[in-house]
């Protein structure tokens, strides 16, 4: 057995490698490379930090003030939550394809690019500015094209631009929400058009009401402002409201404004909704869109310091979505007796967003509780859409339009009174929200009524009159004879399966294999 040499044999065999002369090379390169190291070390904490160093900068340090200091944690914890939900588009259009039928998915996928290009370019030039900058109690009146913004967005201690990319994925949300409503028969052009209003001036106007710094629903309840007898200002803190409801209320309007699909027979007439041509699509959209809202929600922090808020968050986000998946789950058996995957989709979407408003304000059995409620409202609003004779091939108006409303109102039923509001650097509950089920009585719960109320109305009215407007000009649908054709093929040219000859049915015809072709 090897015993370990002494420190005089250690000693000498040191010695003895030092005559020989590669030994020595080797020792040297060893050497220097460590002393090398050291010294490049050194080098960088004396210019990132000199002051560890017992050294003075060079120059003077700059005088920093208010939202000129930019929190470079929580900027780039913006910026992820921004790639986040920005990768939600692509479970959109995954969505949308499934849900739609073969001959209308090149359209799906044409609107949601385009859509999301121009809502860029929009959102740059005067939306942002519209929705975010200071104005007044109606609309913002700075920062157009982005001009004259400061360092940080207001105190969040967030890069302005970083900030600017997360409202832009936000924005690009809603914009995407309405297209989905409107599949199938819509017209290119028509959809550009009303797009622009969307983007650029319903979405970012009405969402200063509640989002931004001096919009009249975010400061009601204080002295000299909106409703001060309510003693309480609107609360969303994702946007059940300001994304959701917004884009459902336009899909709802455009939905009614266009009448549904050539063909389309509703179960009051003996018929049933169109079949979608890919639910494998569908179902792994849906999931994307999941994972995506934990950018949309936790994100919506601005606080990467407000960790145990950001871990509440994801958690309530995950239970609301996965109540309200099995919720509707068994409200679908229970009228078909079939287990039906698209209302099991869209249960947990109704989650997610029933959740949005009141994630950071509830416990996580009260995000049980009203993801469940949600997966009720869901099945509830694709009936009764089915019973008006509204077409709406993916359940836009039901998961975001009806659930959005519920999740804001649910704040005001299931806020835990533990918690206030998120901060730069820790959360500030000092002034804690509490529900009426939770002690709290009714202030919150109108408050959030109030605010719910008149961002509905106000939207639908709008988006009503813009659809008509556009309508009227000829191009909001697209011709009979396309729409019989196919709108892939009539507006853009190419089925979105060319090497398959697509059936009345939807389905490639070349899988139809005859039993004298098995024999």
């Amino acid at each position: 057995m090897n015993s370990k040499p002494s420190m005089k044999g250690k000693l000498l065999r040191l010695q003895a490698r030092l005559r020989s002369p590669e030994w020595r090379r080797y020792g040297a390169l060893l050497l220097g490379g460590k002393f090398i190291a050291i010294a490049l070390l050194l080098l960088g904490v004396a210019l990132i930090n000199p002051s560890l160093l017992g050294l003075n900068a060079f120059a003077a340090d700059p005088e920093l003030k208010g939202n000129a200091i930019v929190n470079p944690i929580n900027t780039m914890w913006t910026l992820v939550a921004a790639f986040l939900v920005f990768g939600m588009q692509v479970g959109f259009t995954m969505l949308e394809a499934g849900f739609c039928r073969s001959r209308e998915t090149v359209n799906v996928l044409m609107e949601c690019i385009v859509d999301t290009c121009l809502c860029g370019l929009l959102f740059y030039a005067f939306g942002f500015a519209f929705m975010f900058s200071h104005g007044n109690g109606f609309i913002g009146l700075n920062w157009f094209f982005l001009q004259g913004a400061p360092q940080t967005y207001e105190t969040s201690g967030v890069a302005f631009l970083a900030f600017w990319l997360f409202q832009f994925a936000f924005a690009d949300t809603c914009s995407t929400i309405t297209s989905g409503a409107m599949i199938g028969r819509t017209g290119f052009w028509g959809d550009l058009v009303y797009s622009f209003f969307v983007s650029g001036f319903i979405y970012p106007i009405i969402g200063h009401w509640a989002w931004g710094p001096d919009g009249f629903l975010a400061t009601m309840g204080t002295k000299d402002t909106f409703l001060p007898w309510v003693g309480i200002g609107f609360h969303d803190f994702a946007g059940s409201t300001v994304v959701h409801t917004i884009g459902g209320m336009v899909a709802l309007a455009g939905s009614i404004v266009l009448g549904p699909r050539l063909g389309r027979k509703f179960k009051r007439d003996g018929g049933g909704p169109m079949l979608p041509h890919d639910l494998t699509i569908a179902a792994s959209g849906g999931l994307l869109l999941w994972f995506g809202w934990y950018g949309f929600n936790p994100g919506s922090t601005l606080s990467a310091m407000d960790y145990i808020g950001i871990g509440r968050v994801a958690a309530n986000t995950t239970l609301a979505a996965c109540s309200a998946g099995l919720v509707a789950m068994m409200c679908a058996y229970s009228m078909s007796k079939k287990w039906d995957v698209s209302f099991t989709v869209n249960g947990f979407l109704a989650g997610l967003v029933a959740i949005t408003a009141p994630c950071y304000w509830v416990s996580p059995l009260g995000a049980i509780l009203l993801g469940a409620v949600a997966g009720v409202v869901v099945v509830a609003g694709v009936e009764l859409l089915e019973y008006l004779r509204i077409d709406d091939p993916i359940g836009a108006v039901p998961v975001h339009g009806m659930c959005g409303i519920w999740g804001t109102i649910s704040l005001g039923l299931f806020a835990s009174g533990e918690y206030g509001a998120t901060g730069q650097f820790a959360a500030d509950n000092s002034a804690p929200l509490k529900g009426l089920f939770y002690g709290g009585g009714t202030q919150v719960l109108v408050a959030q009524l109030i605010g719910s109320v008149i961002v509905t109305l106000a939207t639908f009215g709008v988006s009503l009159a813009v659809m008509y407007a556009v309508n009227a000009m000829g191009i909001l649908r697209v011709s009979e004879e396309g729409e019989r054709e196919g709108i892939d093929l009539h507006e853009h040219g190419i089925s979105a399966y060319p090497e398959y000859v697509i059936s009345s049915l939807g389905s490639p015809s070349a899988m139809t294999v005859s039993r004298e072709s098995r024999l």
